[in-house]
C-alpha cells in the first residue's frame, strides 16, 4: 500500500489488486489499459448541498511487471479538500478514455460535473466512453429472480466476500465526526467502504455475461428430441438445444418462462423447448380472396371456388379465412419463422412447422434459440 499527504490533508491512497482480475473480456467494450472502474462518496445526493469526500478508481498498471489491476484513491479529510481531490483525479484521468461504473450515469458522473464545473475545473467527463455496469443489468433483474440490483445484490449473486459492513448514507456522519476529530478508525471504514465497491465492480464485471446472453449470437451445438411428464402424467414431447454461449456465465442461472426451461453456466447452456404435436390453423391475410366453407371448416381461394356449389360456401372474413394441419410446432412470439399457425383467431401465441427441412438447419437453430432467450430475458413473471 502506498499512502501519500499531498496538500494540507488530501490523501492518496494506492493499492496493488493483484489476485483481482476481471472474469469478463473487458477488450469486448474498452481497452483495459484505457480504462479506470470510478465510484465517488459523498455526504448527500445533490452537489450543491453536500460534499465530495473520496474518488476511488481502479487501473491496470503497466508500469511494473506483472501488470496488475491497482486502486487508487483521493480523500479529503477535511471540507475544503474536495477541490484538491478533483484536481487530482481530473490530472490522472487525462489519459483515459474509458468509464466503468455502477449507476454512475445517474449519481457519480452528473455529481462530479457539478463539482468541476463548482470550482471552475476545465475537465470534461462527456469525453469518456462510459459504460455503467447497473444499466446493462438491471434489464434482466426478473430473469435473476433478484429483488434489486443494487452492486452488493449482484455481488450475493456471484458469491463476493465484503468485509465492509455500512451502506454510503451510514457513513455520512461516520465522515462529518472524522473531519472534527480525524480519528484513524473512522478514516479506515470511509476508506474501506470505497475500496470495496471498487473492488466489487472488478468482480461483477462478470455479470455483464448476462446481457450478453441475450444481446449477442447463441451458437447451437447439439439439438435432440425428448419427453417429459406435464403435471397430469402426460408424456409430451420437447426439444433439448445444448448451447455454447457467448460469453462465460459467472455462475449457474435458470430459468422458466413460457414453458421453455434455460440453464447455463460457463460457456455451456441447454435450452428445452416444448414441441406441440396437433392441429392448428394457418390464416390467410388476403381473407377477400377466399370463401368460407362450414361443412369442411377451412377456405378455399375463390380461383378453384367454381367446384363448390354456392349453398356450401360463404364469403370468408379474417377469422375463419384459414386452413388446418395436424403437425409438430414449435412455439415463438414474434413471427421469427414462416408460416406461422395458431390455435384460434383471437390467440396471441404463435408456431411455427417443424420440419424436416427446419431440423437440418443450424443456422435456424442459432435464430430461434436467440430467439427464446430474447423472450426469456424480457419476460416478467405475474405477480
Amino acid at each position: 500500500m502506498c499512502q501519500r499527504h499531498l496538500g494540507a490533508h488530501m490523501k492518496c491512497i494506492q493499492k496493488s489488486l493483484e489476485l483481482l482480475t476481471p472474469q469478463y473480456p473487458l477488450e469486448n467494450l474498452c481497452n483495459p489499459r484505457q480504462t479506470l472502474f470510478i465510484d465517488i462518496e459523498t455526504t448527500g445526493f445533490y452537489a450543491k448541498s453536500s460534499n465530495l469526500y473520496i474518488i476511488g478508481c481502479a487501473y491496470f498498471d503497466t508500469q511494473t511487471k506483472p501488470y496488475t489491476w491497482h486502486s487508487i484513491q483521493w480523500f479529503a479529510s477535511n471540507y475544503e479538500e474536495e477541490h484538491n481531490i478533483l484536481n487530482a483525479f481530473a490530472e490522472f484521468a487525462e489519459p483515459y478514455q474509458y468509464l466503468i461504473h455502477f449507476n454512475g450515469n445517474q449519481f457519480d458522473i452528473p455529481f462530479l460535473e457539478a463539482k468541476l464545473e463548482q470550482y471552475q475545473i476545465q475537465f470534461d467527463l462527456k469525453r469518456f466512453e462510459g459504460i455503467d455496469i447497473y444499466r446493462r443489468i438491471a434489464p434482466f433483474k426478473y430473469f435473476l429472480k433478484l429483488p434489486n440490483c443494487k452492486q452488493k445484490t449482484i455481488e450475493g449473486l456471484l458469491h463476493t466476500a465484503r468485509e465492509d459492513t455500512y451502506t454510503g448514507g451510514e457513513l455520512i456522519d461516520i465522515y462529518h465526526e472524522y473531519v472534527l476529530d480525524s480519528d484513524p478508525k473512522k478514516e479506515y471504514f470511509l476508506l474501506l467502504h470505497n475500496e470495496e465497491d471498487i473492488k466489487g465492480m472488478l468482480e461483477i464485471v462478470a455479470a455483464l455475461a448476462i446481457p450478453d446472453l441475450f444481446c449477442l449470437p447463441i451458437k447451437v451445438k447439439k439439438v435432440h428430441a425428448n419427453y417429459y411428464k406435464d403435471i397430469h402424467q402426460n408424456q409430451c414431447p420437447e426439444i433439448i438445444m445444448t448451447l455454447k454461449l457467448p460469453t462465460a456465465l459467472p455462475t449457474e442461472l435458470s430459468y422458466e418462462a413460457n414453458g421453455c426451461y434455460f440453464i447455463g453456466n460457463g460457456e455451456l447452456g441447454k435450452l428445452r423447448v416444448p414441441i406441440y404435436e396437433g392441429e392448428l390453423k394457418y390464416f390467410y391475410s388476403n381473407y377477400k380472396d377466399y370463401y368460407y366453407l362450414p361443412t369442411e371448416d377451412i377456405a378455399i381461394h375463390k380461383s378453384v371456388s367454381s367446384f363448390v356449389d354456392k349453398d356450401y360456401r360463404k364469403q370468408a372474413t379474417a377469422r375463419c379465412c384459414y386452413t388446418r394441419k395436424i403437425s409438430s410446432y414449435l412455439p415463438q412470439w414474434d413471427v421469427i419463422f414462416t408460416p406461422f399457425f395458431k390455435k384460434d383467431y383471437d390467440d396471441k401465441e404463435l408456431y411455427f412447422e417443424l420440419t424436416d427441412e427446419f431440423k437440418t438447419k443450424r443456422e435456424d437453430f442459432n435464430l430461434y434459440a436467440h430467439h427464446i432467450l430474447e423472450m426469456m430475458g424480457a419476460y416478467k413473471p405475474q405477480k
